[in-house]
């Protein structure tokens, strides 16, 4: 059952999405892997998903990256039901999103294609066995990294998701710069950093996507990850818009 509180966030969520010009982030996306959502995150908002992280009624998971050689940092997987302002924002996100991912999938020649409604895409990873939801809150001190990787988690994966910076860079924390990198076939890999003020909010590939080259489309392959902050403390929000095995 939906309650008020989330229809009131799903209803808010919505419109702060649909005012960003998504034929330009589109083209962002297609030229770059990434595009960034400047503030799609108030800084109150931004302070109060943070304060969440404390709080383990929230999650269902703990995640310490050394343990697992992912890097040196720490972050905890949400459980359901999501805070209503996530639930809405990946709700909201998604349908703009998949008319991407669809549009990826026929220059790469992948028959599947994403429904136009997020339930609808929970559904197929429910049905598939994927049942545990992803969206996360990552936590880094000073020496603190991420190794680059992709957040894939089962055989249904959606091709793009959406990190949140919650803290200010020069205030809150420094280093700590968001980076891209993407491995061309028969040439050398490139690298994209990503800058982001508190609030703001980058879309990017997960793991493939298409770029048009002098005989047609080629697929290239993408990693993601978090250089060292040198100082203070950075929250992230993560929204991946697929479940879990």
């Amino acid at each position: 059952m939906v309650t008020l509180a989330r229809a009131t966030a799903d209803a808010s969520a919505e419109a702060r999405v649909a005012a960003y010009d998504w034929t330009a982030l589109a083209g962002e996306l297609d030229g770059f892997g990434c595009a960034v959502l400047p503030g799609l995150l108030t800084p109150e908002e931004c302070r109060g998903v943070a304060a969440l992280y404390p709080d383990e009624s929230h999650f269902r998971s703990h995640i310490v990256m050394a343990r697992h050689g992912f890097g040196k940092g720490e972050y905890r997987y949400f459980r359901y039901p999501l805070p209503d302002l996530i639930g809405g924002l990946r709700t909201a996100l998604y349908p703009h999103l998949a008319g991407v991912a669809n549009a990826w999938n026929v220059r790469m020649g992948i028959d599947e294609r994403y429904p136009d409604a997020h339930a609808a895409f929970l559904r197929q990873c429910h049905e598939a066995g994927q049942g545990r939801p992803t969206p996360l809150l990552l936590q880094y001190v000073p020496g603190d990294f991420n190794c680059l990787h992709q957040d894939l988690y089962g055989d249904l994966a959606f091709p793009i998701q959406v990190a949140i910076l919650l803290s200010e860079p020069g205030r809150d924390f420094t280093g700590g710069e968001f980076a891209l990198t993407e491995q061309r076939p028969r040439m050398q890999s490139r690298v994209e950093v990503v800058p982001l003020r508190q609030g703001d909010a980058v879309a990017f590939a997960v793991h493939n996507r298409p770029v048009q080259g002098s005989k047609g489309n080629y697929r290239v392959n993408l990693r993601h990850g978090v250089s060292r902050v040198r100082s203070g403390r950075r929250h992230t929000l993560g929204i991946i818009f697929h479940d879990a095995r």
